[in-house]
């Protein structure tokens, strides 16, 4: 009886570090700033004055004044060294009903400056203060590599540097919101476009599998991210893309980014074809090149993903792959069929792939002849009408 007893207790324990991961820290945040206050009046005018014609349409959503602050929290580098990160939190003034917490993963940024946690007007941070002002509490993290933690390479398009870094930061909002004594219905909800895209259906698949008892998770949207980096590198060493300028940069960028985190460590000359490989060995993704992005890639790296020989890097690509697991959320994925910096097709596979899998609830949202760029505002407001269902 001992015997059986204690293998019962083994097996609970094994199942529950399963569920329930044993926290890093006693606590994630570190301290907390009052940026400023921002009244429903002075916020509605701002609309007007930053976006004109079009801002003025999106005055009915204001419900509130908001109030601004950023928090530094604790979390760890994808190499494992502890770090202090940051982000933002905006909290309405003026509605007194329990609100939902919404998450919002930002788009790719190149400019420090871009980060929410500076509530910089032309950045990410003001669609946030408009999802705020309609009566959503929300939280903006900055990401490794910017605000707090600028110092560190920022780990793009990389799932687990983005989603690990994104979960430690709910987990402070959480102590921030219970020390500030803020009126939160324990419901979570998640959006992102490109990037933030990305971010979010990693940290929604992280908290779904290893933080359910932590936060109570609603739904999620997610716009236009590269979640199939398999067939998305494989499409790129077999098809001509776009040859913008800023579409390549993001391309040598996530390269960059693995060849660093995953150890590879090679010169950028057994990747890129010159001049380029030495102007990116020199600048990073820093560099103006306007050619289909085969054309810049060396010929022996293309034929090694075509003929499976370059096999760490295909590894890699699939270690960030998000494209088949099982959902319990409603999840919604919005695209441009017209995307030609994130195929559309990425959004079809987490769709297919995820739905195969067994999750409930994830639909494609199809926009007909959208770019990246012309479908951000149906994603937003798709984003609006899915939080309104599930906030409560």
């Amino acid at each position: 009886m001992k015997l059986y007893f204690k293998w019962i207790l083994l097996v609970f324990v094994f199942v529950s570090c399963e569920k329930d991961p044993i926290l890093e820290f006693d606590k994630y945040l570190i301290s907390s700033n009052s940026v400023k206050v921002i009244t429903k009046t002075e916020f509605t005018n701002s609309l007007t004055a930053q976006f004109g014609a079009q801002g003025s349409t999106l005055t009915f959503l204001v419900r509130s004044g908001i109030s601004l602050h950023k928090i530094s929290y604790q979390t760890k580098t994808v190499e494992g060294d502890l770090i202090t990160a940051s982000g933002a939190i905006i909290i309405p003034t003026d509605i007194s009903e329990p609100l939902a917490l919404a998450s919002l993963q930002h788009g790719t940024i190149t400019n420090e400056s871009q980060a929410p946690s500076y509530f910089n007007t032309s950045s990410e941070s003001s669609l946030g203060m408009l999802l705020a002002s309609s009566g959503f509490i929300v939280a903006m993290p900055d990401y490794l590599g910017y605000g707090d933690s600028k110092s560190y390479p920022h780990p793009y398009e990389h799932k687990k540097g983005l989603s690990q870094a994104n979960v430690d930061f709910l987990l402070a909002v959480k102590e921030f919101l219970k020390n500030e004594g803020t009126n939160w219905n324990q419901n979570l909800l998640l959006a992102g476009y490109s990037e933030g895209g990305y971010a979010t259906l990693a940290t929604q698949k992280l908290i779904e599998e290893e933080y359910s008892s932590f936060f109570n998770l609603k739904a999620s949207s997610c716009g236009a991210g590269a979640y199939d980096k398999t067939q998305t590198v494989n499409a790129f060493v077999n098809f001509k893309t776009s040859g913008e300028v800023v579409n390549n940069r993001s391309y040598i960028w996530v390269l960059l980014t693995y060849n660093r985190l995953y150890g590879f460590n090679r010169p950028a000359s057994d990747y890129f074809v010159e001049p380029y490989a030495s102007q990116i060995e020199k600048n990073a993704q820093n560099v103006d090149i306007p050619l289909s992005f085969d054309e810049i890639l060396k010929t022996s790296f293309k034929d090694g993903i075509k003929n499976n020989t370059e096999l760490d890097w295909i590894s890699a690509f699939n270690d960030n792959d998000l494209v088949s697991w099982k959902s319990k959320i409603p999840t919604r994925l919005y695209h441009g069929d017209a995307d030609t910096y994130v195929p559309f097709f990425n959004s079809q596979s987490a769709q297919v792939g995820m739905t195969a899998k067994g999750s409930p609830s994830v639909t494609l949202e199809k926009i007909t002849g959208g770019t990246h760029g012309s479908s951000i505002s149906t994603f937003f407001l798709g984003t609006l009408d899915l939080f309104n269902t599930y906030k409560n």
